[in-house]
């Protein structure tokens, strides 16, 4: 195989990964508020009724792209925020996409592995905490590096992220995890510990 054939099998399963990730992302927000159903991959998800909200998660997911296919994203996160702008829950997926591997691997295998993250998204209502309803949520991406400033407008739209980080560790969730070529993907959530929430509690005027 050529390097040529080699980067368009690479950019197969990125793609696969990030329209993926768009309909995941929804998923997660809809188990905080109420969403439309349609089909993907042959199964019932969710899709955003608001057009705004349908544009920021199509953009966030699509926008990936470049920076997966280069292997530059380490991690994809949904972040739910308290009234304070404190991270309160995050639903993480770590990826890895090994391109050398990919033009082995079908379409069609590739979509079996990831809807059973899909499955296991929709029944994961009892792991999520009730959220207040003055909270808000982000989409943040973890990099191995940086892209060069001024190589392409693939990092236009991207910023760097001032969410506050816990000062403990996380109590961690597994979720689902898939490891196998070329795709080796991991979901889990994370909440912050028991002595951290407690901290942020206010108390009741």
């Amino acid at each position: 195989m050529n390097p040529k054939d080699e980067n368009q099998s690479g950019g197969d399963v990125a793609r696969t990964l990030v329209e993926f990730l768009e309909v995941a992302i929804t998923m997660i927000v809809s188990l905080k508020a109420a969403f439309e159903r349609r089909r993907y991959m042959n199964m019932v998800v969710q899709r955003a009724r608001h057009p705004e909200l349908r544009d920021y998660i199509h953009s966030a997911a699509s926008g990936l792209l470049p920076f997966v296919e280069k292997g530059l994203v380490e991690r994809v996160a949904v972040v739910f925020f308290s009234e304070d702008n404190v991270s309160v829950e995050r639903f993480i997926f770590k990826l890895m996409i090994n391109t050398s591997c990919a033009a082995s691997v079908e379409e069609g295998q590739l979509e079996f592995a990831l809807k059973s993250f899909l499955i296991k998204l929709s029944v994961s209502k009892s792991l999520v905490k009730p959220l207040p309803q003055s909270c808000r949520w982000e989409v943040t991406a973890y990099l191995r590096s940086l892209p060069e400033v001024g190589s392409s407008k693939d990092g236009e739209q991207w910023i760097p992220t001032d969410t506050k980080q816990w000062q403990k560790p996380p109590v961690i969730t597994p979720v689902k995890s898939l490891n196998s070529e070329p795709l080796c993907l991991q979901l889990y959530l994370e909440h912050a510990s028991f002595s951290e929430r407690h901290n942020l509690v206010k108390p009741n005027q």
